[in-house]
């Protein structure tokens, strides 16, 4: 036998290496859903955007980042609500779909909207720079939660919020369940502000803001699927 088929794998071998100071996530990963907007009308049937920016307080003016904008639903109705004065980022890390949201914003003369390419575990935002961050239907399929969500928090302003819209089903079924979401902004120094379930959504509304110092990657307590708090409460 070789010495080499006595030694330990790298339990870290199938990550990222701008990951592995990150503890892994415990459990599985949705594959990238479709970015188009053939669902655009039914969504605005039932009234969503208006209801989570309604329940985000969106107003003129502010900053607000998309993250996994895929082809723009969330990104042109923000630009309407912020006004010419706010501004709106759309960030995805699907290059097809980025190309498409930025044809999108000149046809129409989007003059209020940046674009930007993001990795899956750092959406690459600048920092002190957002009121709000939309992650809208994308979080579970976020492979590396913990490095994702701390290299996002510096991005927010003072004050700054990140809204999530999810679906309460298993992470592999492009969902999560809300307790183990909870759990896992909790780890990186975020509260829980708002959490609501309503019928325009087809899911839930949950809103976060940063509290006390980000924790050290190695310091972070990685959630267990087994082992989340299911009486999880806004504070």
């Amino acid at each position: 036998m070789s010495l080499a088929a006595c030694q330990p794998a790298d339990e870290n071998a199938d990550r990222a290496e701008t990951s592995r100071d990150f503890p892994r996530a415990d459990r599985p990963v949705s594959q990238a859903g479709n970015t188009g907007a053939t669902s655009e009308q039914a969504r605005d049937d039932r009234r969503e955007a208006t209801t989570v920016m309604d329940l985000a307080r969106i107003s003129k003016g502010m900053s607000i980042a998309d993250i996994g904008a895929g082809e723009g639903y969330y990104t042109v109705r923000l630009a309407e609500r912020v006004g010419p004065r706010g501004r709106v980022l759309g960030q995805d890390i699907d290059q097809a779909a980025l190309k498409k949201l930025g044809a999108r914003v000149e046809r129409e003369r989007l003059d209020n909207v940046s674009i930007k390419h993001g990795e899956p575990d750092d959406p690459q935002l600048p920092e002190n720079s957002f009121d709000r961050i939309f992650l809208v239907h994308m979080y579970h399929e976020v492979a590396e939660p913990y490095a994702f969500l701390w290299r996002l928090r510096p991005a927010l302003r003072a004050g700054g919020q990140v809204i999530v819209v999810d679906v309460d089903r298993p992470t592999d079924q492009h969902g999560i369940d809300p307790h183990l979401l909870f759990c896992e902004f909790s780890s990186v120094g975020f509260r829980l502000v708002e959490f609501v379930r309503k019928p325009e959504l087809a899911g839930y509304y949950a809103q976060f803001e940063a509290t006390g110092k980000s924790p050290a990657p190695k310091d972070i307590v990685p959630c267990r699927q087994s082992g989340v708090v299911k009486n999880a409460t806004a504070a």
